[in-house]
């Protein structure tokens, strides 16, 4: 018996690991979709999480950063902003 496969539609799912919130605490978008920049989600704009564990796509964090009245905070909690190490 021979069988023809005439068409086929992938279809696969990714998210992130390890993460408390479920959305960007800037942009409010779910981590499994993109931040307003980005027009896909994935390793172009990674998540950023500081060692107060709140998490931001990177792009969303860069342009809080950049302002003048984030004075280097975090945007959640308002303490310094510092990044998480993975070690």
């Amino acid at each position: 018996m021979k069988v023809t496969i005439n068409r086929w539609n992938a279809i696969s799912t990714w998210h992130w690991d390890k993460l408390q919130d479920e959305v960007c605490g800037i942009c409010r978008v779910a981590f499994e979709g993109t931040c307003p920049t980005c027009k896909y989600p994935g390793d172009d704009c990674p998540i950023i999480i500081g060692e107060c564990q709140h998490a931001f796509h990177m792009h969303c964090l860069i342009k809080w950063l950049k302002t003048e009245s984030s004075r280097e905070l975090c945007p959640m909690c308002r303490r310094k902003f510092v990044f998480h190490s993975a070690s």
